[in-house]
């Protein structure tokens, strides 16, 4: 049975020099708590050993590690899945990130206006810049698409009827529902027409009924196929406007760029969901847009104002970091450098010659792995069933028990299992990112193969 009066003092424990080094990285206050907690706890459940001043400090260093451990890691996405919701959506630009660097590091004039000298508008900036690249009426950014939609149909909307396509009765990732979003904010919901099929008579049938306004809803993350119809987006937005109630477009994934021209299908624009007409169209800032998460809206001048001077709105607000980040993405596709200066586009605009070509360097450095054809994705709820042909590099030894290693690596590698083979894919691995993901590699085959 051990003797608990060996147990040193927490004075004691604090004097030693290894203890000294803790107490420089960690401070004195977290680690004077962790001695306490740790001797409290051997002398409610002793162990077998006596508990000395070794034990103590090495339960110590331990429990400390642990709390370092807290935290967000960075991961090296092998899998090919460019917005992978998981692993943050889409990675900033260099822009973006050298634009965070120099606004979190000191003051700004985030509701100020230098001019006058008096208070300004937060987003002042990146709103300008996005009625310019667009040329929106106006415009308004909070935290992410869901709350652009739960803001618009409670600020313009409550207590009104609002019809919406029952194809259209979308679910995204982490159970979030349209039917949910209405109940919230108290606008009453119209389903109208079939999960397949939906008429502009369906829609003339719910105003008719008191509509005060039609919800269209871009499928971002889902397909309907074969048996289907639904009427043009400008022909739901004339509608709207003949019998004087609003239009409203939930875009979802924000693509500025056509993505036909990388042989996939084509994703509707903001600029084409503007030109169709509606009063105002919704998406995210993280996915296709390719900046940090936020929900914009834009649209008539109007309705933002009213919006702007809702009280939910300081509830959804964005902070400065997101701003800067946003005004820095928007600039690259403004000065025309979004196919190389963003790198959503970057990875959706990646030759297959250029993929193949690190591939086998990937594989020449390693001295092990298949190159074998494979196709990557979009992800995101952007374009769904659409691929992008992609060269992987494949490995079949306990690709399971390789798996866990990657992610339990430092820094942790997302790779991805088809047919028993892992796989990963050069397409989202960042320039930076290539010898630190070869480290990887090598560690995890160097385990497996002893």
């Amino acid at each position: 049975m051990s003797d608990l009066r060996a147990l040193p003092s927490v004075n004691k424990v604090l004097e030693q020099l290894s203890v000294q080094a803790l107490i420089e990285h960690y401070g004195r206050d977290l680690v004077t708590e962790q001695i306490r907690k740790i001797e409290n706890s051997l002398r409610q459940d002793p162990p077998a050993r006596t508990p000395d001043l070794e034990l103590v400090i090495k339960e110590l260093e331990d429990c400390l590690l642990q709390i370092d451990k807290i935290k967000t890691n960075r991961v090296i996405n092998a899998t090919g899945v460019i917005l992978h919701t998981n692993l943050g959506r889409a990675p900033l630009c260099k822009a973006a990130i050298e634009a965070i660097n120099d606004q979190a590091s000191g003051f700004q004039a985030l509701e100020f206006d230098l001019e006058r000298g008096k208070r300004g508008h937060r987003a002042e900036a990146a709103e300008t810049l996005l009625t310019r690249l667009t040329s929106a009426e106006a415009a308004l950014i909070v935290n992410n698409n869901a709350s652009a939609m739960l803001l618009t149909l409670t600020a313009l909307l409550k207590g009104k009827p609002v019809a919406i396509s029952r194809g259209q009765m979308v679910e995204i990732g982490g159970g979030f529902r349209m039917p949910e979003v209405f109940r919230q904010s108290g606008a009453k919901l119209l389903e109208v027409g079939t999960t397949n099929r939906v008429r502009l008579e369906d829609y003339q049938e719910a105003i008719n009924d008191g509509a005060r306004a039609l919800l269209a809803v871009h499928p971002s993350n889902y397909k309907v196929t074969g048996f289907t119809e639904s009427p043009a987006l400008e022909e739901i937005t004339a509608l709207a406007k003949s019998t004087g109630i609003l239009s409203i477009y939930d875009l979802g994934s924000g693509a500025m760029l056509d993505t036909s021209q990388f042989g996939m299908a084509h994703e509707p624009t903001v600029q084409e969901a503007l030109a169709a007409g509606f009063d105002l169209v919704c998406f995210s800032g993280d996915k296709l847009l390719g900046g940090p998460q936020s929900g914009i809206i834009l649209g008539r001048t109007d309705l933002i104002a009213r919006l702007k001077n809702h009280q939910l709105l300081r509830a959804l607000r964005v902070d400065k970091i997101c701003l800067a980040a946003l005004e820095a993405t928007l600039r690259e596709y403004l000065y025309g450098r979004a196919l190389t200066g963003i790198p959503v586009w970057q990875m959706i605009g990646r030759s297959q010659k250029s993929i193949q070509t690190q591939a086998r360097y990937l594989q020449s450095q390693l001295g092990d792995g298949q190159l074998v054809p494979g196709f990557s994705t979009v992800g995101g709820g952007s374009l769904p069933e659409e691929t992008l042909p992609t060269t992987l590099l494949s490995f079949s030894i306990l690709p399971q028990k390789m798996l866990k290693l990657l992610r339990q690596g430092d820094p942790a590698v997302i790779a991805r299992i088809e047919n028993d083979q892992l796989l990963i894919d050069p397409r989202t691995i960042q320039p930076d990112e290539e010898e630190a993901l070869l480290l990887s590699l090598k560690k995890s085959l160097a385990q497996l193969k002893r």
